[in-house]
Formats: structure tokens, C-alpha cells, sequence
């Protein structure tokens, strides 16, 4: 038998070749992926990083929004308080300006009485002096006392004519 005749039936050299082969490739395929898998988690690394620096510049922007808020709330509390003593004073300024329009109109009044006070009992006619009456007037007054209404006027400069009030006294000029 001669050498070149013989034959070789065995495929197992042929098979541990192409296996050889195969698992080169799939290496090569895996060596692939774990690079692109390494990509990524220095990628996700990066996004973390920043996630972090982000989440520190949220708490300082919160602690800063806080402060605001507490100062915000101060100067409401220290504005409301002004305002509640600005309106303590006008009122304490009404009550003033009140009392002296008061003691304004008083002058005619205090006649009436010595010392401003009202009289207990009737009002009484001094010398010179008239007590106003239901439905009198200046010229009615002038009229039934035989005196000049300008005369009247002049010896009374604070009556108003148009308002005389029963038992307000006004002063009679001399004859």
C-alpha cells in the first residue's frame, strides 16, 4: 500500500481547527462588547459626577431660599409693626385734632356757664346778654331788643347766625 492511497478518515484535526477558529472570533466579539461596556461606565461615570455636583448646587440654592424666606418673613413682622404704630399715632392725632375743634367752638359756648361747664339749671340773661329762644334769629333778636343788627354782629364776631342753638347766649351791644 502505498502512502498517497491511504486515507485518512479522521475529521478530528479539521474539527479542532474550525473550533480554534470559532472561539478566536467569539473572543474577538467579546473582547468588542467589554470595551463598549467599559465606554459606558466611564459615560455613566461622567453623568454621576455631574448628577452630584448638581444635587450640591440644589442644596445650597434650597438653604439660600430659606434664608430669603425667614428674612422675607422679618421684614413683614417689622413692616406690619411700623404700620401698627403709624396708625396708633393718627389716631392718637385724630383724637387731638378732634379735641381742638372742640375747644374751637367752644368760645361761644363757654359763655353760657363760667369755667366751660353747662349750668344745672336754667340758662339766665346777665347784663347785656340775650338767651337764644325757638325759631329766633340776628334780625329777630336786633328787631325785639331795639338794636342795629350790625351792632349785634359786631359785639358777637364768633356766632354763626345760621346755626344759633337754643339757650346759647349772645351779647347785646349798649344803647
Amino acid at each position: 500500500m502505498d502512502t498517497i492511497s491511504r486515507e485518512n478518515t479522521s475529521y478530528l484535526p479539521v474539527a479542532g481547527v474550525i473550533v480554534g477558529v470559532l472561539a478566536l472570533v467569539l473572543a474577538a466579539i467579546a473582547l468588542a462588547k467589554v470595551s463598549s461596556t467599559s465606554k459606558l461606565v466611564t459615560a455613566h461615570g461622567e453623568q454621576l459626577a455631574r448628577l452630584d455636583t448638581l444635587e450640591n448646587e440644589v442644596r445650597t440654592a434650597t438653604s439660600a431660599s430659606e434664608k430669603a424666606s425667614t428674612a422675607v418673613n422679618a421684614l413683614q413682622r417689622s413692616t406690619q409693626d411700623a404700620f401698627n404704630a403709624v396708625s396708633l399715632e393718627l389716631g392718637n392725632v385724630k383724637g387731638e385734632i378732634t379735641k381742638l375743634q372742640e375747644a374751637a367752638k367752644a368760645p361761644v359756648r363757654a359763655a353760657a356757664a363760667p369755667g366751660g361747664a353747662k349750668a344745672a339749671g336754667p340758662v339766665v340773661a346777665g347784663p347785656n346778654e340775650y338767651v337764644v329762644k325757638s325759631g329766633d334769629s340776628g334780625a329777630k333778636i336786633a328787631r325785639n331788643n331795639n338794636v342795629a343788627l350790625k351792632d349785634l354782629q359786631a359785639v358777637n364776631p364768633g356766632v354763626n347766625w345760621n346755626k344759633l342753638k337754643v339757650g346759647d347766649k349772645v351779647k347785646l351791644p349798649k344803647h
